[in-house]
């Protein structure tokens, strides 16, 4: 089944949670209109679907191999990496400094999405390039940024992040990896970096590592690391390529899913130390790998999305051209049904639909905050709106990707015995996405991070002023008085309902038992989405004629996902004694 990009869905979403129509007269985006953004996201989904979509399948049964030290991707990618750069795609969303479009987060987003509905192993590349742009932009001396980010911009050099080592993983306090100061001002770096997406590849010219070190007489833990920028091949004055840095992939991981992108064990200073350059200050790498991080997780959660919806688009055509049984609505005629008209399947597809496309409202609302934050017309307009975008990001991160393996899992379902083999492709879509919960930090670590400063930002006035928003819509809901809408009205009330004595428990409870807090982070994080993203749903079916598929969807959600809600808030605010009373682990005994 071929992949075509969701445009309609893609941009009703974007009309519905960031006011597409609107964005010229929003002073946001002077030069930046509808039909612009309509036009782009048409032409990356014709990228998606023609150049990226039909390596998807060849990616992941060759995968990327590891020979004399290079890195071969399967065929076609270098050649698709090629017409990408080509096309100008890498340089859409960067500053216009150094050659890039500078194209808002709410194009970015939507176009990242379709890039890994396509081909999720391709997709991974561009997404961490852009996130090392932006922490060299945001750290990096100004001759570091003129000698590395056009190129960089340009998609003729790519990013990486090296974080990981074997002893460090979430918590980067004991990582070794080291760095010396040099008389001519370059450090060198010595040490291995595990788990580094498209660490060596054959697809570009030179790749940019971002890599945390610690100097020698550095304070310990989280303290003392600086963040380096370490080349593959050093790059002369004049911008020419140079010699070859000391740094080699001595390995590619054997993985569960995205075979084609190469997951590396990369050694630096194997034969006397790399060569690196200090982005930021020194011991104060953290918060600019952050900076790389965080643009990463609105990423990620854009695969979640994407993945979902592939996994989506699969499942129906399967659904439609299978037949087993017979169904109550069929029409007396002979011979089996298509198993779409089974009551069962069509919950498992409406399950499918809704939850990809509530995910996909809540990314979008947060690109939207993001780009209101950094191009508002006033400081206090910017800083609420980062804010927002703060508290929306662990939602847009975690529960996207969540929903991307449970909407994976599901499509494998529908496919019945012919979605376990690998034939149909279904079970690729379930592989996947299973790394996407870990990685830009494991979905319980952006659980902990909405409970313990999320909620707090401001004082606690900014997630007041979101669940506010939440009410304002839901009574639009509820005045609508529209019968096609079911019961959405009630189950949306009920939903914010227990999100708000959730989230009133969460600020009793942090401040004097935070272990306990922590213990229901998890199902905070998932209530908060679920209500938020059946929320987006109904606000977009109100601007929709009765009879409207994406009623039919936002009921659905509202009626069938949305019940989970009551639960989850008892869970959040009674179950944490269960979790903790087994602290000793006697349990595990």
């Amino acid at each position: 089944m071929t992949y075509q990009a969701p445009v309609d869905d893609i941009v009703f979403a974007l009309k519905t949670v960031a006011a597409l129509d609107g964005m010229e007269t929003s002073g946001l985006y002077p030069e930046l209109d509808a039909d612009t953004v309509v036009a782009v996201i048409e032409e990356a989904g014709k990228f998606g679907a023609e150049v990226l979509a039909p390596l998807n399948a060849i990616g992941d049964r060759i995968g990327s191999k590891l020979s004399d030290g290079k890195v071969i991707t399967p065929p076609g990618f270098a050649d698709a990496y090629r017409r990408f750069v080509e096309g100008g795609w890498s340089a859409l969303p960067c500053s216009g400094t150094y050659g890039g479009q500078g194209l808002p987060e709410l194009v970015a987003t939507p176009v990242g999405e379709i890039w890994n509905a396509a081909n999720v192993s391709f997709g991974l590349c561009p997404l961490l390039t852009q996130g090392a742009i932006h922490a060299i932009e945001a750290g990096g001396s100004e001759a570091l940024k003129a000698k590395f980010l056009p190129k960089m911009v340009a998609g003729a050099w790519t990013g990486t992040m090296n974080l990981t080592e074997p002893q460090a993983g979430s918590d980067l306090g004991p990582l070794s990896t080291r760095a010396e100061r040099q008389p001519d001002g370059t450090y060198r770096i010595t040490g291995t970096k595990i788990f580094i997406t498209y660490g060596e590849h054959d697809m570009a010219e030179n790749i940019v590592h971002l890599v945390l070190a610690r100097l020698p007489d550095a304070p310990p833990g989280t303290r003392g690391i600086s963040l380096f920028l370490v080349p593959k091949f050093l790059v002369n004055g004049d911008g020419s390529l140079g010699d070859r840095n000391d740094v080699i992939c001595a390995g590619v991981e054997h993985k569960l899913g995205i075979m084609a992108s190469p997951t590396c064990v990369m050694k630096f200073g194997e034969n006397g130390g790399a060569t690196g350059y200090l982005v930021g200050e020194e011991n104060r790498g953290l918060a600019s790998m952050f900076i790389m991080m965080n643009a990463a997780r609105l990423g990620v959660g854009a695969q979640g999305v994407g993945v979902a919806e592939r996994a989506t688009q699969h499942a129906v055509a399967y659904a439609k051209e299978r037949r087993q049984g017979k169904s109550f609505t069929a029409n007396g005629t002979g011979g089996m049904s298509p198993i779409i008209e089974h009551a069962d399947i069509r919950r498992m597809l409406l399950t499918m639909k809704a939850l990809t496309q509530a995910a996909r409202m809540i990314c979008y609302a947060t690109a939207k905050e993001l780009d209101i934050g950094h191009r508002g017309s006033d400081e206090r307009t910017r800083k609420d709106a980062l804010n927002r975008a703060a508290l929306l990001t662990p939602l847009a991160k975690a529960f996207s990707t969540d929903i991307a393996n449970e909407v994976a899992s599901l499509g494998v379902q529908v496919h019945g015995g012919m979605g376990f083999v690998e034939e149909t492709g279904a079970a690729q879509y379930l592989r996947d996405a299973r790394i996407l919960p870990i990685y830009e930090g494991t979905n319980g670590i952006q659980a902990i991070d909405l409970v313990t400063r999320k909620l707090t930002l401001d004082g606690g006035t900014t997630v007041t002023a979101f669940l506010a928003g939440l009410g304002e819509t839901i009574a639009k809901v509820r005045a609508a008085r529209r019968s096609d809408f079911g019961h959405t009205a009630e189950r949306l009330t009920e939903a914010l309902s227990g999100l708000q004595s959730a989230t009133l428990w969460m600020a009793q409870t942090l401040p004097g038992n935070p272990e306990k807090a922590l213990a229901s982070a998890t199902p905070f994080l998932r209530l908060m989405s679920l209500t938020a993203g059946g929320t987006y749903l109904a606000k977009g079916a109100l601007t929709e004629p009765e009879g409207s598929p994406r009623v039919a969807i936002a009921r659905f959600f509202a009626e069938n996902l949305l019940t989970e809600v009551k639960s989850l808030s008892e869970s959040v605010q009674h179950g944490a004694d269960s979790v903790l009373v087994d602290a000793h682990g006697a349990v595990f005994a």
